[in-house]
């Protein structure tokens, strides 16, 4: 296993950027998310560090070796792709020994890893299936399990899961966070769902265009949101944000709504992005809350919880309420909220209060 680094790593078509200067450690053994939307770039950062895609500008290092230059088959990687990419004609067991074989690895070996890796796959009984018997878990587990068998420095997974229902990525979730714990590999890995992020990783990079917005621990990037766009991007349903009018240590929500902020918080009067997380909105007081008037204006019950979109100031703001509250649109009750769960942006650089200039 090896870790990775990236040093100003800056790609570009022609003269049109789209990743741009990116700086990011993979510690060795360390389970790394890089997660966004469609065109931030996230792709193509992994591409570069399988040597898929040529690195414009900066420096890349796998392990002790300066790898930019370096094809595919000298960087010791293995990928597993969102289309699975097996071979219809073989089996699975061939499936999983094809890039072995090509290395001239002894055939006693070969077999010896491929049971291994299939016994922890929970594929051993399948190995002389062809891939068009397989559901789509069970395929993906051969991809997988032909990356296994490499025994590479680091594990790249490109969006591996989204050719999957729901219920079968939930799955496959828990068998690759089982898998990392068990090898204890160097993975990076993209997606699109936050979700996926945030229940894997060690760390995660959240792109954007192309540029790196935060690079945290999940717990982080959840509660301490570096930038508006992470703060509206993770969460389900994510972050509220709300213009606030700042002065005197009040926030002013409009229509006659005001929100008291704690001194740390505010260090200049003016226009401000607000930011509160659903499950931080409540209808019980806890000590040092702050009340604000509300409206109901819509329900949305999901058995465990119900989701309340409430009228507060100019906004609609979400709330994570019991599953058993039903009251009618039109309802105006007192939300209850912790300063210390408040989060305040800059409207023009994005940036988190505490980080801007």
């Amino acid at each position: 296993m090896a870790a990775v680094e990236l040093r100003q790593i800056t790609k570009s078509y022609g003269k049109v950027p789209v990743v741009h200067g990116i700086d990011l450690d993979v510690k060795d053994g360390e389970f790394v998310v890089f997660v966004g939307p469609s065109g931030c770039g996230k792709s193509t950062l992994l591409r570069m560090i399988a040597g898929l895609e040529t690195i414009t500008g900066g420096e890349m290092r796998i392990g002790d070796e300066r790898v930019n230059d370096k094809p595919p088959r000298a960087r010791d990687i293995a990928m597993v792709f969102q289309d699975y990419a097996l071979y219809p004609h073989k089996s699975l067991y061939d499936n999983m020994a094809f890039g072995l074989r090509l290395r001239k690895t002894p055939e006693a070996e070969i077999n010896k890893r491929v049971m291994d890796t299939a016994r922890l796959l929970r594929i051993d009984h399948m190995l002389e299936r062809r891939p068009a018997a397989l559901s789509g878990g069970q395929r993906q587990r051969v991809a997988i399990g032909r990356a296994i068998v490499r025994q590479p420095k680091v594990f790249l997974f490109d969006e591996p899961l989204s050719n999957l229902d729901a219920q079968l990525r939930q799955e496959m979730r828990s068998e690759i966070k089982r898998l990392h714990e068990r090898l204890g590999a160097t993975m990076i890995y993209v997606t699109h769902d936050q979700v996926e992020a945030m229940t894997l990783a060690d760390r995660i990079a959240v792109l954007s265009a192309g540029h790196k917005m935060q690079y945290d621990t999940p717990d982080a990037i959840y509660n301490r949101p570096a930038a508006l766009f992470v703060a509206g991007f993770t969460g389900a349903p994510p972050m509220n944000l709300m213009d606030a009018s700042v002065s005197g240590g009040e926030a002013d929500l409009g229509e006659g709504v005001h929100v008291t902020l704690p001194p740390a918080l505010v260090s200049r009067d003016g226009p401000w992005k607000l930011g509160v997380r659903p499950e931080n909105l409540r209808l019980a007081a806890e000590p040092g809350d702050v009340v604000v008037p509300a409206s109901v204006s819509l329900l949305e019950p999901l058995g465990a919880e119900t989701l309340v979109s409430l009228k507060l100031g100019a906004t609609e703001v979400i709330a994570r309420l019991a599953a058993n509250f039903r009251e009618p649109p039109g309802t105006p009750v007192s939300l209850y909220l912790s300063p210390a769960h408040l989060h305040l942006f800059d409207p023009t650089s994005g940036m988190a209060h505490n980080r801007c200039p």
